[in-house]
């Protein structure tokens, strides 16, 4: 899906919040199952296999040491633009529009994601997982908290600009390494905590000194931090179960990212109607622009492009570089969000979301360490 949030799972060096999708890649408890499902979703159906373990014939065995090279950096480039394009493009929708119905918003590009992961699936591109009621059952619980997460990010997104979602985020680092010290005895290094506590200030100094404060997308973004904690530990529980659960006896990327999006539709539809925002899109005067569809689209396949990507550089790469490369990235999305939304800025304000941007990447400095 798209709320920009990250996959979650046993992976310690991060606790990133920007891809919920991805959030299914950490899950995995060791850098050897992740690397071997990893394999599996890029399988081919070629002769020898690579350094990488990506299958390649003879004839392409040559070429493969420039796609070494060429790999990390194209890997890297296509997470970082797809990462970038789909917060803006989001704010754009939410905010540039005006469009106010988050929920229809969520479905849409769930729904989007959910057919090009089956069309994937059909052609054979990417391995999916038949789902079946039992896994269903054990994925439910994860699932009514991802798209809470979802709904939130899109309403704190439409109120509060991006650079000041992005510091508040870090808030989630910090809510996820409590309930990993609580429920799991997981214990982090000085330096992390130091980091964290130097998030919380940045937060805090952040709010107070933003010129467009508003309470409502505040509140909306602090819920999203405590769900997006309580979705990325919750996964972690229900994953072992989830694995016995399925044919191959473990659980992709591609199969997660369509449990995750088409388990979310029925929720979502429910929400709608509860909520009345059926009459609202039905009457919209934006819902009759085909730029405003055209964007919303693109913004939905650029979600489901994070956590493609995100796959294909973890894959280049490692844990290491992909959690420094993912933080160094939060700074190019805020400093454009503050200049196409025109966002007034103080500069104590400015100095806070600086603060806040490099704490995020001093934080995963200090997890590696």
């Amino acid at each position: 899906m798209s709320s920009e949030f990250s996959s979650n799972g046993a992976q310690s060096h991060e606790f990133d919040c920007e891809d919920p999708v991805n959030a299914s890649t950490r899950s995995i408890a060791t850098n050897a199952e992740r690397r071997a499902l990893i394999d599996r979703f890029f399988r081919g159906n070629r002769g020898a296999v690579s350094s990488h373990g990506i299958e390649v014939d003879g004839d392409e065995k040559r070429e493969h040491g420039i796609g070494k090279k060429s790999g990390p950096f194209l890997s890297g480039a296509a997470y970082c633009i797809s990462s970038c394009s789909m917060i803006l493009l989001n704010k754009v929708v939410l905010s540039g529009y005006n469009f106010n119905a988050g929920i229809s918003l969520m479905f849409y590009q769930n729904l989007i994601s959910s057919l090009v992961v089956v069309l994937l699936g059909f052609t054979g591109a990417a391995s999916v997982e038949k789902l079946n009621s039992k896994l269903i059952m054990v994925w439910i619980p994860v699932n009514v908290i991802f798209v809470g997460m979802l709904v939130s990010g899109m309403y704190s997104l439409k109120h509060i600009n991006i650079a000041i979602v992005t510091i508040l985020k870090n808030m989630t680092n910090i809510l996820t390494a409590i309930g990993e010290l609580y429920l799991f005895r997981k214990h982090q290094n000085q330096k992390v905590w130091t980091v964290m506590f130097l998030m919380i200030i940045s937060a805090i100094s952040g709010g107070i000194t933003d010129l467009s404060f508003d309470i409502v997308g505040y509140a909306w973004q602090v819920l999203n931090c405590v769900l997006t904690a309580s979705y990325s530990l919750t996964l972690r529980r229900v994953m072992d179960e989830a694995k016995k659960a399925t044919r191959s006896g473990s659980l992709n990327e591609a199969s997660m990212v369509l449990l995750n999006n088409l388990l979310s539709l029925p929720f979502a539809i429910f929400l709608i109607l509860l909520f009345g925002e059926w009459e609202y899109v039905i009457n919209a005067d934006v819902t009759k622009l085909p730029m405003f569809w055209v964007v919303a689209t693109a913004s939905g396949l650029l979600g489901l492009a994070i956590s493609f990507t995100s796959m294909w550089f973890l894959h280049q790469t490692g844990p290491t570089t992909y959690s420094l490369v993912g933080s160094l990235n939060k700074i190019p999305i805020s400093i454009a969000g503050l200049v196409l939304f025109k966002v007034p800025l103080s500069l104590s304000n400015s100095f806070s979301i600086l603060f806040g941007l490099f704490a995020g990447v001093f934080f995963a400095r200090a997890k590696m360490s």
